[in-house]
This record gives structure tokens, C-alpha cells and sequence, in this order.
């Protein structure tokens, strides 16, 4: 495990690194989240592995530290990834993001360009929420902070699941419900603008069940391929990691 100080009170960000040759490719999870579980399986896929890679734990989540007093904006997200990017050695990395990570790894892209030359999305998220959105970012959104903090945080980790969970214990209760907040009510510009003004090679991949995207003629006439990935929901990743690694393979020398 390695990690690096990103605020000045020594706030640190950590990952796992596989060793191997450049482009670094970057791995970032999703709400609630962590990398190292997300990832590792498909990372280590042989058709993936060989390459330098940085599964990274955004501030709050996972194994990164947990401070009270950010907002957790995506822009915050982004913009501490990137300095933990930075003290890495990272320069021109290939980012696969999922879900709010996938959000950060937007911002990311766009605010700091020279640590982005590959941009791949699993199921991300592209749009705010609207107030009858059921999924969990919004549902955490509809608790005041205080009631989250209070009694909110022990019903959704219920409502999560045992999956979910297991990984979404680790994060610092703020971190979660003031990321999945900034998460809902998305950047402006939103995240799909950000992404369809990127100069660079982006792909979106989606769980084939789920039929395309919203927005998906817009995505493809921009130049983001977007990818159907059979067998799996929103986890693609973990629910068809053969499919996944090579779908994510393609990309990535496409």
C-alpha cells in the first residue's frame, strides 16, 4: 500500500500498486466504494496485466483517511486525486472509473488535463438526480445531514445490502453523505458536457441489459465509444470480470 499527503495537515490518499510498464492506468470505484475490492480481479486479468496500476481510494473511502471537515465536492474529489496522482509520478495515465468515480474521473480530466490521455467510464454517472431518483446516491440525498449521521447511516447500510456494505463501512460517514449530495446534484457543467468537450479517446461501457445509455447518439457523435458489456449489472466489474477486462483491454489500445 502506498499513499500520499494531499492537504497540508497531512490528509492522506492511498492505493494499491501493481508494478509494470507505462501508460500507469488508474482505477477509481464508486461510491461507497474501494478499489482494491472493485478492481483487483480484473486488473490482474491477463489481458490487462503487465501495466503500472494505481487502484486508488478517493478521500473518505476505503483506505484513504477520512476527514470531517471537506465538502466532498466532485471537484474536491478530483482535484486531491490529482495531487495524489501528481506526487505518484503520474502523468498521462489511462483513468477507468466507476460509477461516482467515473463522475471524478470526468472532472478530473477536464481540470487537470495533463494527467488524462484515456478516459474509460463503467456505467458512470453523468447527470444530476432528479428528487424521485431511487438510487443510492439519492437516497442518501433525501436524509438531512444530521439525521444521516444520527440514524441514516445505519439504515442505508441495511437497505445496501451485505455487498455494498462491506466496503461501504469503511468510508467516513460525512465523506459518504456529503460526496453522495455533490454526487446527485452533479457539476456545472454537468458531467456530460465535461465529457463530451474532452479532446480525448473516451469510452463508456454499460451493462448490455440495461439497453444503451441515456444520451447515447450525443456520446457516439462526440467520439465516446459506447460499449455494451453482457452478463452483468451495475458492477461489471465484478459480475463478469473476464468480460469487463477485455472490453476495458480493447479500449485501451483501440
Amino acid at each position: 500500500m502506498r499513499g500520499a499527503r494531499v492537504r497540508a495537515d497531512g490528509t492522506t490518499i492511498r492505493w494499491v500498486e501493481l508494478p509494470g510498464r507505462e501508460p500507469t492506468r488508474v482505477y477509481v470505484h464508486g461510491l461507497g466504494a474501494s478499489s482494491a475490492a472493485y478492481y483487483t480481479a480484473a486488473a490482474t486479468h491477463p489481458v490487462l496485466f503487465g501495466y503500472r496500476g494505481l487502484l486508488v481510494d478517493l478521500l473518505g473511502f476505503g483506505l484513504s483517511d477520512r476527514p470531517a471537515d471537506l465538502d466532498y465536492t466532485l471537484e474536491q474529489h478530483a482535484d486531491l486525486l490529482g495531487e495524489a496522482l501528481i506526487q505518484a509520478g503520474v502523468r498521462s495515465a489511462d483513468v477507468i472509473a466507476h460509477s461516482m468515480g467515473g463522475a471524478v474521473a470526468i472532472v478530473l480530466a477536464a481540470r487537470h488535463p495533463e494527467l488524462v490521455r484515456r478516459l474509460l467510464l463503467v456505467d458512470a454517472n453523468l447527470d444530476p438526480l432528479p428528487p424521485d431518483a431511487s438510487t443510492g446516491s439519492a437516497r442518501i440525498r433525501s436524509y438531512r445531514e444530521a439525521d444521516f449521521l444520527a440514524y441514516g447511516w445505519d439504515e442505508v447500510i441495511e437497505w445496501a445490502g451485505a455487498h455494498w456494505a462491506a466496503t461501504m463501512r469503511l468510508a467516513g460517514r460525512e465523506a459518504l453523505y456529503r460526496s453522495a449530495v455533490h454526487l446527485a446534484n452533479g457539476t456545472r457543467p454537468t458531467m456530460r458536457q465535461l465529457l463530451l468537450d474532452l479532446p480525448i479517446p473516451r469510452t463508456f461501457l454499460h451493462p448490455a441489459a440495461d439497453g444503451k445509455p441515456d444520451g447515447a447518439a450525443e456520446l457516439a457523435a462526440s467520439g465516446v465509444r459506447v460499449v455494451p458489456v453482457p452478463d452483468c449489472g451495475h458492477n461489471i466489474m465484478l459480475d463478469n470480470v473476464d468480460g469487463f477486462a477485455h472490453a476495458v483491454a480493447q479500449a485501451l489500445t483501440a
